[in-house]
């Protein structure tokens, strides 16, 4: 890990797509561009996010995810045995469709932007997922960089659709497997090749602790996903997963693991909400060195949730909204950082978005000059605290 300085700045992972790229995208996916002629396009797309960035002065960053979909069906493409499965293949897969409908328009959730990854054969890397664009994003900065891969638990639990993977995997647990296998054969690589950070995003815990009933195929934190309805079940097999991708590698790249309530609409009403204590016990379980967490709005609870857990881990702090046209003060950034110092020690805290700002491709939560002032306003905040605090 290259040197950071006190309440480093970093980013969650995606950042706003220009329209041009957006059009790439669509005839990408529709065949008439191939992936030589797409990423020459996309290059350009990374240089635009990283400038965004470095101009707004964060310390490590991202490529802003511009090759990527969303944040995890890209993975389809990458690996043998997979395939995007359209809404429309999905609701011929349903078994209550008109629930299933109504779900979608009430979480207001984008069906535009809606493919399923889905294993429709035994999975291994075709491609790598994130190497190339790291190596990409490694030749035009120096700072140092964040590269986010989906989770293994919401890898399985998205991937294993009835009625088509069980002709490969009988259950969802003969999957994890193999997802566990192909997201180690990843990072190893990241690793490998110097890479800093890496995070695994598992939002979905948000919809296993908040809504724990469910036993139906749902969307959910822009995964369309399935699990059995019961909680601790659920979560202790998330975390044998997610400890089963990071045991035993190699130091020297920082392990992180995100996890939100959801960052596909901006009407907060319809996003859930629960203080993190109700799946605190099992992230404590996980072996991530850093929890990189939101904390940026009241759904989010009370950071007093840490005070049996000091210094447990280290913490990725959300301290502004990625949803909102509302550009955070100074003053309210460092009011959350002061709250956090009560349980973490200054060493111990990194300062980011809530989640990223364009989950989805198709539709950003924010246009880059907002997302733009809202890291500009972290890096103020961060620096006015580390005169406060004493810079080392």
């Amino acid at each position: 890990m290259r040197d950071l300085p006190l309440f480093p700045v970093t980013v969650v992972g995606s950042w706003p797509r220009p329209p041009w790229l957006l059009d790439a995208l669509r005839r990408r996916k529709a065949g008439r561009l191939t992936w030589e002629e797409f990423n020459e396009t996309a290059d350009e797309a990374v240089l635009l996010a990283v400038k965004w960035q470095e101009d707004a002065g964060v310390d490590m960053i991202s490529d802003g995810e511009q090759r990527r979909d969303n944040y995890m069906s890209f993975v389809a493409e990458k690996l043998e045995g997979a395939k995007l499965l359209s809404l429309a293949e999905l609701m011929d897969l349903v078994e209550d469709k008109s629930g299933f409908e109504e779900n979608l328009r009430q979480m207001d959730a984008p069906a535009f932007s809606i493919f399923n990854p889905t294993a429709v054969g035994r999975i291994s890397r075709r491609t790598p997922f994130a190497l190339d664009e790291y190596t990409f994003l490694r030749q035009h900065t120096r700072k140092p960089i964040k590269v986010a891969l989906p989770g293994p638990y919401l890898l399985t639990r998205t991937m294993w659709v009835k009625g088509v993977s069980d002709e490969y995997y009988p259950t969802r647990d003969a999957l994890a497997g193999d997802v566990v296998q192909v997201l180690r054969e990843e990072i190893t690589d990241l690793i490998d090749a110097g890479c800093d950070f890496i995070q695994l995003d598992e939002p979905v815990f948000s919809e296993v602790c908040f809504k724990g009933d469910v036993k139906e195929r749902t969307f959910m934190c822009g995964a369309l996903s399935e699990a059995s309805g019961d909680v601790d079940a659920e979560m202790r097999w998330a975390s044998r997963l997610v400890n089963a991708v990071l045991k035993d590698l190699k130091d020297g790249t920082k392990l992180g693991l995100h996890v939100c309530r959801g960052n596909w609409s901006r009407q907060e009403e319809i996003l859930l909400k629960g203080p993190y204590d109700a799946m605190l016990i099992y992230l404590l379980i996980m072996q991530a060195e850093q929890l990189v967490l939101e904390f940026a709005t009241p759904r989010a609870g009370a950071m007093n949730v840490f005070e049996p857990y000091r210094n447990v881990r280290e913490i990725g702090l959300g301290v502004v909204n990625p949803r909102s046209d509302e550009v955070e003060t100074v003053d309210a950034v460092k009011s959350r950082v002061r709250e956090a110092l009560k349980y973490f020690d200054p060493e111990k805290i990194y300062l980011n978005p809530d989640c990223g700002f364009g989950t989805f491709a198709e539709r950003p939560l924010n246009p880059p000059k907002v997302a733009y002032e809202k890291l500009r306003m972290i890096v103020r905040a961060a620096e006015e605290l580390r005169k406060e605090i004493g810079a080392r």
